[in-house]
């Protein structure tokens, strides 16, 4: 397991992370969400011993990561998929990590398989790689030393959807297997696709530490979906019976209030056709987005410093 307690770090006069407790737990695979500038990658780097802590402890299997034996055995990250010398090839750069950590060369042939860049490419300076090809090694490299946990910081960032899908397979199965995966993303979508568990935090500090399931119903909005050819018109009967109405993300309209079958009464009794007519729920992009927006306007008037300090 990951344990954080009491997290806290501080860049002068600003707090990044702020008492900060969680635990992340193998099996599964668990999503860290916040704003930007929320503190999540300064979370990491202190998950990873790359920066200290001002106050608080945090633990991976029981230790902290400097008194891991075997680091790369254990933990595996992707922070920045930049972080690679560029007049190295993917093939060298690999070689280097498991020669260092004594790891057998066949490794290195194992996860460029598994990321999917063929010998040719991982031949190949790293300087010419696209960004999708450099997160596929960033990836290659945090499973080189086939890890118990592993540490993703946006991990889908470039990919194409056949290595979105690819990623999420993976990352689902790595939990099956009993490993502890720990990954920030923005991509909600993907989010809600992927991640079993949420930890979500604002202003460094924790706002939910739930399931995703949990996290979309408690906090969710039922609303109806709405089609009409005479969207306008439907539009102003509703709301003239106190209905919240808005656009939906992919048309027609999104109706707070009154329930399906009461408007499709209302749109029969006024001579309004519907096209659709259907109950549904706030998805996790609409239920963190609302619930984040607290935690962006509290940090506006020092977003740039709070922000460059946390990421």
């Amino acid at each position: 397991m990951i344990e954080a307690t009491e997290l806290t770090k501080r860049y002068g006069d600003k707090i990044a992370v702020d008492r900060l407790s969680f635990t992340v737990r193998p099996g599964r695979v668990t999503g860290f969400l916040g704003p930007n500038g929320a503190g999540k990658s300064t979370t990491m780097r202190l998950i990873l011993g790359l920066d200290a802590p001002s106050a608080g402890t945090v633990t991976v299997g029981g230790r902290p990561y400097a008194d891991l034996v075997a680091p790369l055995r254990t933990v595996g990250s992707l922070l920045d998929a930049k972080g690679v010398h560029g007049g190295r090839s993917a093939y060298q750069h690999l070689a280097g990590l498991a020669v260092s950590n004594r790891l057998p060369r066949h490794r290195v042939d194992a996860v460029l398989e598994l990321v999917g860049l063929p010998p040719a490419t991982a031949r190949k300076r790293t300087k010419g790689f696209s960004l999708g090809m450099g997160q596929r090694l960033g990836i290659a490299a945090a499973l080189i030393g086939d890890p118990q946990v592993l540490i993703l910081d946006e991990p889908v960032n470039g990919l194409d959807t056949e290595g979105i899908r690819w990623i999420r397979t993976l990352l689902k199965s790595l939990a099956a297997d009993g490993r502890t995966v720990f990954l920030s993303s923005h991509l909600m979508s993907e989010m809600e696709l992927t991640a079993d568990h949420l930890i979500v935090i604002g202003r460094g500090r924790l706002i939910a530490d739930t399931t995703i399931r949990d996290f979309i119903d408690t906090n969710s909005r039922a609303h109806t979906l709405v089609r009409s050819p005479e969207p306008e018109k439907l539009r102003a009967l509703l709301e003239a019976k106190g209905a919240r109405v808005g656009l939906a993300p992919d048309g027609g309209w999104q109706v707070e209030g009154p329930d399906a079958a009461t408007i499709g009464d209302l749109a029969r009794d006024h001579g309004l056709a519907i096209h659709e007519l259907t109950s549904a729920r706030s998805s996790l992009e609409e239920v963190y987005t609302a619930l984040s927006q607290d935690a962006a306007e509290y940090r506006t008037a020092g977003r740039h410093q709070e922000g460059t300090a946390a990421r």
